[in-house]
């Protein structure tokens, strides 16, 4: 991480807006492509009293990762840190180093051999590298003898390293991967008009444009990396690589926009400029990354990228990338230091039927379907229906979400929930649901009472309302489908009277959505009338 102030450092999120890292710039109030997707797939449940969006922090999409005796395994398989490890070791009981801490020119040579890197200038400038990177971590001390001499010992973490210790281990890695993620930035800064200067320009000034570089450099990667995260962690299992085409549009097209010559030529410059960036982080094991190939450039006629006829073979030769467990670990390390909320898949799924169902639905980060199969797991298939039924109960505001989950979970569990579900047939807030339910999983039932028909169809409307984030197209299917009848006076003369907590607002969305005039303004009244009943 950088050792800037947090008000001048990149974040996680590039120019994105949080609680923790307001921005008044026009550009904080841009989202990134995988955000408009993120509302998409994973949006919050938006009842009553629920924060505006334009006050609501960036959501980052729930994770699964790997335990961490599997990612400490990971890292300790990165050959840079193997090669820390080995040479911090090699400096026992002390080793003679020069006053910068660096290795003397006569042990370049040994350490290179030592770590398997062999003979050559090439092989000392590595090792002098992996030397460098073992005294960052502290993996080796240097002091000063009594009489004067420069030495360097073990770091107090090395044992509990070379032992495999998970949390020494993690806490390792993820300050060499944040080193050279800053290194990356610095090495590779973008481009600037005259970045080397004329002779009247003044040193500080050349200096400020170098840092101006550094800065836009480190918030691009670090938006890369966050594109990288959303899009791994909704992507189906051996399907996370990215196209570097792809991901360079993700952050410079704008949402519904097609790209003109001018963004193709943008995205061409933001492969280039991240390439290097992303083979160094590649190093450190975060990323799978297969570089552009440089041939591409010298080729007179060479394949565009986005060529439909170019083969699966041709395309990569433009360059691919995929996060790894350990760079989503890494990346998520960085966005909670950041003050991100940055869950985890399954970090909900405690506790008893009603403590998961409140948590999955009074959470804006989640994705509760996942949840709740953990939840699932292990448990008696029928007890989990019965649980989760009794549990969804309630007039509370989110309730009708409750109830919407606790069907798609009968889906999940199948014909050993049906059970669970006919005992509950007659219950005033699942009777209908259940009846639907049961009737679709082909078994015999009695038609509810129209009441009841009545107050599901607000309950299941309801919930919609609450998961589709107010997106016009969807409810106007859901308002479509409703079962009005030839006088819609009379049908919601009938719904207005029912007793939930979302009849007014239910109707309200028929009045504003609806596309027959009649209907829309029968709605309003209806809605009208309910506001005046709940008043009272």
């Amino acid at each position: 991480m950088t050792t800037a102030t947090p008000g001048e450092r990149s974040t996680m999120a590039g120019r994105r807006s949080t609680p923790d890292n307001p921005s008044d710039s026009p550009a904080a109030e841009s989202l990134l492509p995988a955000d408009y997707d993120l509302a998409d797939l994973y949006g919050a449940f938006a009842a009553h009293g629920r924060p505006d969006e334009d006050d609501a922090a960036v959501l980052v999409p729930p994770v699964e990762l790997p335990s961490d005796r599997e990612l400490a395994d990971a890292a300790l398989a990165v050959p840079l840190i193997g090669q820390a490890l080995k040479l911090a070791r090699w400096a026992a009981p002390h080793r003679p180093v020069d006053e910068f801490g660096d290795l003397p020119a006569a042990d370049r040579a040994p350490a290179a051999r030592l770590i398997g890197l062999g003979e050559g200038e090439e092989a000392e400038v590595e090792a002098v590298r992996a030397w460098s990177l073992a005294c960052d971590l502290d993996l080796v001390e240097i002091g000063t003898t009594e009489a004067g001499a420069h030495v360097a010992i073990p770091g107090p973490d090395l044992e509990a390293a070379e032992q495999g210790d998970e949390e020494t281990v993690l806490e390792l890695w993820l300050t060499a991967a944040g080193i050279v993620r800053e290194l990356a930035a610095e090495a590779d800064s973008l481009d600037l008009e005259d970045e080397d200067g004329g002779a009247d320009d003044d040193d500080e000034d050349r200096l400020s444009a170098v840092e101006e570089s550094r800065k836009a450099a480190a918030e691009l990667l670090d938006e890369a990396l966050q594109v990288l995260y959303e899009t791994t962690a909704f992507a189906e299992p051996g399907e996370e690589t990215v196209p570097l085409g792809v991901l360079a549009a993700l952050l410079v097209v704008p949402e519904g926009e097609e790209p003109d010559e001018e963004l193709l030529g943008d995205i061409t410059d933001l492969m280039v400029t991240l390439d290097p960036m992303l083979a160094d982080l590649a190093e450190l094991g975060l990323l799978e990354h297969r570089p552009i190939d440089p041939e591409l450039f010298e080729e007179e006629d060479s394949p565009a990228a986005g060529d439909e006829e170019l083969s699966e073979e041709e395309s990569a030769r433009f360059g691919l990338v995929r996060l790894t467990p350990l760079g989503q670990y890494g990346v998520r390390q960085w966005l909670l230091e950041e003050g991100y909320d940055a869950p985890l898949v399954g970090e909900l799924a405690q506790g008893d039927a009603e403590t998961v169902l409140r948590a999955v639905t009074e959470t804006a980060n989640v994705l509760p379907e996942r949840e709740l199969l953990i939840w699932l797991a292990g448990k008696d298939p029928a007890a989990a229906a019965r649980e989760l039924l009794a549990a969804a109960r309630g007039a509370d505001a989110f309730s009708p979400v409750r109830r919407l989950l606790v069907v798609q979970t009968l889906e999940m569990i199948g014909e050993p929930a049906r059970p669970a579900a006919a005992e509950v047939q007659d219950d005033p807030e699942l009777g209908g649901a259940a009846r639907a339910w049961l009737q679709a999983q082909g078994e015999q039932v009695v038609a509810p009472e129209r009441s009841m028909v009545l107050w599901t169809t607000v309950d299941g409307f309801a919930a919609q309302l609450l998961t589709s984030e107010g997106e016009a197209e969807v409810l106007r299917r859901l308002v479509a489908e409703l079962p009005v009848t030839a006088n819609p006076a009379s049908f919601f003369g009938e719904l207005w009277r029912i007793d939930h907590p979302y009849t007014a607002d239910v109707l309200e969305a028929i009045g504003e959505l609806h596309l027959d005039r009649t209907v829309a303004k029968e709605a309003r009244k209806a809605a009208f009338k309910a506001r005046s009943q709940q008043k009272g």
